[in-house]
């Protein structure tokens, strides 16, 4: 008879398995399975979101939402590796802040840190505060968030440093109208991750003169690992000047493609870095973007020349999201 009421219940509300991930359906409706609420005020679940996150099982198998009020955080947050299928969901990208200013090392000083797979991430910001805003502090590595994790997408989420801002490390992420604040290498790592409709805010203006910015530092190891950053339909601008970016690694791939430009962009528009010599195993290309910084007449040598259809097809979900995985489609229903 309980086992009877049990399933009984389980329909009412709609409680169904994909993708081994327990998520509640109403019509068409995906939901998590569960919510927690986080305000510093003391009228939610939990006043810190560190103590939220805490609270979910290891290995857990269920969707989770984490909603967290307007306000700004002081605080480190991390997702460890254990705790998938977070979505992490502030008031907005300019009412939520997390912000912290550790500084010692790259990997030691991210604001925030998402190591688990599966994870969800909506209008919120991140911010290292030890560069940003500008002050007079020297100026060092000092990253804002660290994306370790597979399968992540990151929606109108802000993420703002001066070096080192958003450390995209490894695995597959998707970020979508997001805007992404720095001067040097402030995108770098080895992900596999499509920017799409992102603000690419340079604040180059804060070196010292006569010193350029660089917007990222690809980190791709060898011609057959398939990581690499895509920027469609982005939005690049600020103030200085800036290079699109310099390898971090021998392979290092960049592609840049219906992006609007300012006039901030160096002419040259890359460099080579420690890898002179070595140009023809580097892949940054730029293809179909306009505005004045976009003029590639005077760019370097090197740069690579793709097919259209091989753009496009990076340009798309599908660089990071094959047809029979679907991992992208399914999270950004929450």
């Amino acid at each position: 008879m309980f086992l009877h009421w049990c399933l009984i219940l389980l329909v009412g509300l709609g409680v169904e398995h994909g993708n081994a991930q327990y998520y509640r359906k109403i019509g068409n409706k995906l939901l998590p399975y569960k919510t927690i609420f986080v305000d510093p005020l003391g009228h939610g679940n939990f006043t810190t979101i560190q103590s939220a996150i805490d609270s979910v099982p290891s290995n857990n198998v269920n969707w989770i939402s984490i909603r967290v009020k307007a306000g700004t955080y002081r605080e480190k947050v991390i997702i460890p590796y254990d705790k998938p299928y977070i979505i992490l969901k502030g008031a907005g990208k300019r009412k939520t802040f997390i912000e912290w200013d550790d500084h010692d090392s790259t990997f030691q000083s991210p604001t925030f840190a998402s190591i688990a797979d599966n994870v969800v991430v909506k209008c919120m910001s991140f911010r290292n505060s030890y560069n940003n805003p500008i002050n007079n502090k020297p100026k060092v590595p000092a990253v804002a968030a660290m994306i370790i994790g597979d399968k992540s997408y990151f929606y109108r989420v802000g993420f703002f440093g001066l070096q080192d801002t958003l450390w995209d490390v490894q695995g597959r992420h998707y970020y979508k109208l997001c805007t992404i604040q720095g001067a040097i290498d402030f995108i770098f790592g080895a992900g596999q991750s499509l920017f799409e409709r992102c603000s690419i805010n340079v604040i180059a203006g804060a070196l010292e003169p006569g010193f350029s910015g660089f917007i990222t530092a690809q980190g791709r190891l060898n011609s057959t690992e398939s990581d690499g950053f895509v920027f469609n339909n982005c939005h690049v601008f600020g103030n200085g000047t800036t290079y699109l970016g310099r390898p971090w690694r021998n392979y290092s791939r960049v592609i840049f493609y219906n992006t609007n430009m300012s006039n901030i962009v160096q002419p040259l528009g890359w460099d080579p870095w420690s890898f002179a010599g070595y140009e023809d195993r580097i892949t940054f290309s730029e293809y179909d973007n306009f505005g004045p910084g976009s003029n590639t007449s005077m760019r370097v040598s090197w740069t690579k020349k793709l097919d259209l259809k091989t753009i496009k097809m990076m340009a798309s979900t599908k660089f990071i999201d094959n047809d029979k995985e679907k991992w992208l489609q399914y999270q950004m229903q929450f």
